[in-house]
């Protein structure tokens, strides 16, 4: 007899190969707002330079939620749990949770993100008031949709009727500003919920795993090469001052020293593309026109059915000139390039010199850095290796390990871009400034 724990789907992977889906998981998997991630590219314009990046967010959730079931059956191999039962509902919670974590990608990903309403407008109930006072004003973040589309009635209802557990619980591993409510958390007097979040969002996250390996794939470009079998074997939980944090072994050092630098790199020369960056800054000029004919809903069944297609249909019907060149495939052509490690260059003087003369121009300043944002909601991560007599030692990261130090620096690219057109006389123009 099929148990509801066995897979009764199993889908095919180009990265992972089969994912294994059970009934609940299938149920959420097919609702309409997961779905929706199917007409989200998840490399916003990458496939326009990288041609094989038409890869979505739906195949990159399906990819994390595979990741986040291994990842905790590594972490928690040596936990005794109360029950098989417990540890099951817990494994669900996290494996959905990474199913939903992007529920909320605008069109083009990131690319839109800046257009999002204020955060107020989305009326979130779930969060916690006290934490999310200070920015209602504020635009909202992709995260903040997640939230509200989650916790939306038709995919709540079927969380609530599929699982022993709530779509509150599964935002409250998504975002800090979501309080559990219970003590589902709960197991054999620890509160795993910092740990399982580390899992969704930590410096060795499962949601980092996926997508530098898949960028790397489809983009063709061999900088997202990481070793996460090997990275995920090493993972286990520890108690440093009695709260459950994630741990790495310290034989994987090395491999989670190239799943950093991979990570920094694929933003360098993937993620922060010339051509890439070039489209985003026109589509920014185009919906900061008043009379552009975009926005980003607040509601969320309206958000639902706004993907890349309904962007892109928008564009075609547009005449405004940015949206002309960005349909026609006729971008503003980069004309200076400056890379840095201390910040933006001073391309001040260039861009008034080109204004000067009459030549519009486009200015793109991107940042890389080796560490994104922490949560500070969640643990820092911990370095577990041998001290003498056998015994085991335990340091935070950032206190055990010096080899990435010369990579802390920020990495800035700095871009001048004008129509075609000007190319030559912006050029003549920049030698004599410089």
């Amino acid at each position: 007899m099929l148990s509801l724990s066995d897979p009764v789907l199993e889908i095919r992977d180009p990265i992972h190969g089969a994912i294994g889906v059970d009934s609940g998981e299938r149920a959420v998997i097919d609702h309409q707002i997961v779905q929706r991630l199917r007409g989200i590219r998840q490399l916003g314009f990458s496939h326009l330079p990288f041609p094989g990046a038409t890869h979505t967010r739906y195949t990159h959730s399906l990819g994390v939620m595979h990741l986040a079931g291994h990842a905790f059956d590594q972490c928690f191999r040596s936990l005794p749990f109360t029950s098989p039962a417990r540890r099951r509902s817990l494994r669900r919670c996290l494996r959905l949770a990474a199913l939903c974590h992007d529920l909320g990608h605008p069109p083009f990903s990131h690319a839109v993100e800046f257009a999002m309403p204020p955060l107020r407008t989305l009326e979130i109930s779930a969060y916690t008031p006290s934490k999310v006072a200070h920015r209602l004003g504020r635009r909202a973040h992709h995260e903040d949709y997640t939230i509200a589309l989650l916790m939306s009635e038709t995919l709540a209802r079927v969380i609530d009727r599929e699982f022993g557990f709530t779509s509150r619980h599964v935002a409250a591993l998504i975002s800090p500003d979501v309080a559990a409510g219970d003590d589902f958390f709960f197991e054999g007097g620890r509160d795993l919920r910092g740990v399982l979040s580390q899992l969704i969002s930590s410096e060795i996250d499962v949601d980092r795993m996926d997508y530098l390996v898949r960028d790397a794939y489809f983009t063709g470009a061999r900088y997202g090469a990481v070793d996460v079998g090997w990275l995920l074997s090493n993972l286990s939980w520890q108690e440093p001052e009695g709260r459950p944090c994630l741990a790495l072994h310290e034989r994987a050092i090395y491999a989670f020293h190239d799943f950093m630098i991979s990570r920094l790199h694929m933003f360098l020369m993937v993620y922060f593309h010339r051509k890439s960056v070039v489209y985003e800054e026109m589509l920014r000029r185009f919906m900061g026109d008043p009379g552009s004919g975009f926005s980003l809903p607040a509601d969320v069944d309206a958000y639902r059915r706004t993907d890349d297609a309904a962007l892109w249909s928008t564009l075609r019907q547009e005449r405004s000139p940015w949206a002309r060149r960005i349909v026609e495939f006729d971008p503003y052509r980069m004309a200076a390039e400056v890379h840095g490690q201390t910040g933006p260059a001073d391309l001040g003087p260039a861009v008034a010199a080109l204004r000067a003369q009459g030549i519009d121009v486009i200015r793109a300043s991107t940042v890389g850095a080796l560490f994104g944002k922490r949560r500070t909601d969640v643990p820092p991560l911990y370095i577990v290796g041998h001290a003498l007599g056998g015994r085991s030692s335990l340091r935070p990261f950032s206190e055990a390990d010096a080899a990435l130090a010369q990579y802390q620096q920020q990495r800035t690219i700095d871009r001048l871009y004008v129509a075609a057109e000007n190319l030559p006389r912006t050029r003549e123009i920049l030698s004599r400034s410089t």
